[in-house]
């Protein structure tokens, strides 16, 4: 087949500036090709040439501004010189499918959502139903965006199917690896932790995400555990270090600790994430808000760290309590983490067990080599719907 991935005008691919989206695409991307022929259609990038074949790939890039309408005019000459796709999935942007079916009739589409996108802030009940039904699947990123779709607009319910993402598994080593000793003891000498019990966060510095709950958190922790610090992976906005006013206020919180209590890395490049995954004991996702899912749940079972994670939205269908994590309900209660991570410090082998439980979990379902055998499967269904 011919296959086309429109992509968000939020960054480009491959993932140079990171994003969840682009880096599930980048990942599933070498095995859709093998079969298939594939162009990826994304932003441009200063770093990035605005078209090329990479790998077998193609990918055109377009400015930011109006990305969908010049994506459009891309697919509007493909289908005038006979080369139309036999199906383009569109990522976490419903609201242009009306625009991009105009411009290539005959295709087959699928949307995905990552986020609650048919919210009513984010699209019109009949822009809503006229997207829901150009499409042949929607694809959710997770059982509980699935539920927000159907919630809202029932007649989609016989479309929606959830196509959870992954991880590349050779990127990501456990802890207790022989290979990933070296890396992980050069990052812990890098960042001063390296006698620490290092409990690791991942992920914009929002509030929605929760690291001031963890900061409160620490406070228990180092009560019990005088060698307990926790690293902080992320900053403002992607590749944003930028302050504002919240993350002026945690840095306060964390100063007032003491030094070394808390640590800050500000952002990280994408292409170093999965080694910074190795310098912790413990992986924390604090999220507040209800998460769609956050992909650092793959990230954390790849590099077998034992997860603690909160009982929103989707995260609770990767993690299962007691199995390969522990799921806090009392989300908001620094307390609350503050238990269940002393509890984890001072079991070594109950964190050993989660762990290694986590990183099964990744190898049995969240490769992306997974990943892209279920989107294969979402691309036949769509093929088989009556036009």
């Amino acid at each position: 087949m011919r296959i086309a991935f429109i992509c968000t005008e939020k960054l480009t691919v491959p993932p140079i500036r990171g994003g969840a989206i682009q880096i599930l695409i980048d990942g599933i991307a070498p095995y859709i090709s093998e079969k298939h022929e594939l162009t990826i259609y994304c932003i441009t990038d200063p770093e990035l040439p605005d078209q090329e074949i990479r790998n077998g790939i193609e990918y055109i890039r377009i400015p930011r501004e109006d990305y969908n309408i010049g994506v459009a005019k891309q697919l509007l000459r493909r289908y005038h010189m006979k080369q139309a796709y036999d199906l383009i999935h569109v990522y976490n942007r419903p609201r242009d499918i009306l625009l991009y079916k105009s411009a290539i009739p005959d295709s087959r589409f699928v949307v995905s959502l990552h986020n609650e996108m048919f919210r009513e802030s984010k699209i019109s009940a009949e822009m809503g139903n006229l997207a829901i039904r150009a499409v042949d699947q929607i694809m959710s990123i997770s059982n509980y965006i699935g539920r927000t779709i159907v919630t809202r607009f029932p007649s989609a319910r016989t479309k929606v199917r959830t196509v959870y993402s992954g991880i590349n598994l050779n990127l990501y080593k456990p802890i207790w690896s022989e290979e990933a000793q070296s890396r992980r003891d050069e990052l812990r000498r890098h960042y001063g932790v390296t006698e620490k019990k290092v409990i690791l966060f991942v992920g914009r510095l929002s509030e929605v995400k929760g690291p001031h709950i963890l900061i409160q958190a620490m406070e228990q922790v180092i009560q019990e555990h005088e060698d307990a610090a926790l690293l902080i992976i992320g900053s403002k906005w992607f590749s944003d270090d930028g302050m504002d006013a919240y993350n002026l206020g945690i840095r306060r919180l964390a100063e007032s600790l003491g030094e070394g209590r808390v640590v800050f890395t500000k952002f990280i490049v994408p292409s170093e994430i999965p080694s910074h995954f190795l310098i912790g004991d413990i992986f924390v996702c604090s999220s507040q808000w209800q998460e769609p899912l956050a992909r650092v749940h793959y990230e954390a079972m790849g590099a077998g760290l034992p997860i603690i994670t909160t009982n929103r939205g989707g995260n609770a269908e990767v993690i299962k309590s007691g199995d390969n994590g522990i799921v806090i309900d009392d989300y908001n209660n620094p307390d609350a983490f503050g238990t269940a991570i002393n509890s984890l410090l001072s079991n070594r082998s109950e964190a050993m067990r989660l762990g290694k439980a986590a990183r099964a979990t990744a190898e049995i379902r969240f490769g992306f080599e997974h990943a892209a055998e279920r989107f294969e499967g979402l691309y036949r269904s769509a093929m088989r719907r009556r036009k």
